[in-house]
């Protein structure tokens, strides 16, 4: 029923599906008293998710590493909305540094913090090791939004309480989840460049980005906090996210492009989980074309999930 929807762009439980754009998914909703940081608000569906959160009223915060991109965006949105709210910070996400210095300078600006946004990524690159020595995919996608969210977390926990308004966190992860190393997670291969697949180490990142949300989640339940953590798949969208493949992807689309979606359409399922207030109290669930679905069983191994905590924290606790 799944593939039949994304095919025929027909709605699902939650009344939206594949052809639902973000502007509808979120049609009526006042963000006015929200605040939320996007990463990767510089390109493609971040642009738009920022975009339409900006339109519906929230103060928005660009997160990203191209601040001439970055700012382009903002200069578009202001011209789209004149009296929306956005600023620009610098995010690189591939060095923990500046995941720390990026953390510091929201903090400093005491702004609250309703809504986290963990979209920006890579996809498919070379062998390549982060300034911190590791492998730059799990490094970009997962360890830096990782320890992202987990500096800025005491900031949304006291917004959520001071507000009453319950914070949502929302980890872009992929159908590409389901490519991956055998066991899901190589603790103990990360960096050997001798096994390493761009495919399936992209793949081992987006399952990273389902785990940390699940387990995250269950972790904010056990504490009482007013804040939920999802995990989504945006669609297959023609973006700059697939620079390193882009010939293969263009031949791949050739053949597949009823499945593939356009920017506001792979938007749409971000902005749901966001903010639509059907939503309220789910988390720790994995949503596609706007509905729930099952990930993989890895995806659902909550055994993994802690060892995936684990070790996360334990490469941050290294580059001290």
């Amino acid at each position: 029923m799944g593939l039949f929807r994304l095919v025929t762009g027909l709605p699902g439980p939650s009344g939206f599906g594949s052809a639902s754009t973000a502007e509808q998914v979120t049609d009526g909703i006042d963000a006015s008293r929200l605040t939320v940081i996007i990463t990767g608000g510089a390109s493609g569906i971040g642009a738009e998710t920022a975009r339409v959160f900006a339109l519906r009223g929230a103060h928005v915060i660009i997160a990203a590493r191209n601040m001439s991109a970055a700012n382009d965006v903002q200069q578009h949105i202001l011209r789209c909305t004149p009296t929306a709210k956005v600023d620009v910070l610098k995010l690189d996400l591939s060095s923990l540094k500046s995941v720390r210095a990026f953390a510091d300078q929201f903090l400093s600006l005491d702004l609250p913090l309703n809504i986290l946004i963990n979209n920006a990524g890579v996809m498919f690159c070379p062998y390549q090791l982060s300034e911190d020595g590791i492998e730059m995919q799990f490094a970009t996608n997962h360890l830096g939004h990782f320890f992202l969210t987990n500096l800025l977390l005491d900031k949304m926990k006291t917004t959520a309480s001071k507000t009453g308004i319950e914070g949502r966190i929302v980890n872009l992860s992929s159908i590409a989840h389901l490519n991956t190393y055998e066991g899901g997670i190589w603790f103990d291969n990360l960096n050997h460049k001798e096994v390493y697949s761009d495919k399936k180490a992209y793949g081992q990142s987006k399952l990273a980005n389902i785990l940390h949300a699940n387990e995250l989640s269950r972790r904010l339940k056990e504490d009482g906090a007013n804040i939920t953590v999802n995990s989504v798949h945006p669609g297959l969208i023609m973006t700059n996210l697939m620079r390193h493949s882009f010939l293969l992807m263009r031949v791949l689309k050739l053949f597949t492009y009823i499945f593939w979606k356009n920017v506001p359409q792979g938007a749409a399922t971000t902005c749901y989980v966001a903010l639509h207030p059907s939503l309220e109290g789910v988390t720790g669930k994995y949503f596609l074309d706007c509905n729930e679905e099952n990930p993989s069983n890895l995806a659902r191994d909550e055994t993994l999930a802690e060892k995936l905590w684990d070790f996360s924290e334990k490469l941050v606790a290294s580059t001290k």
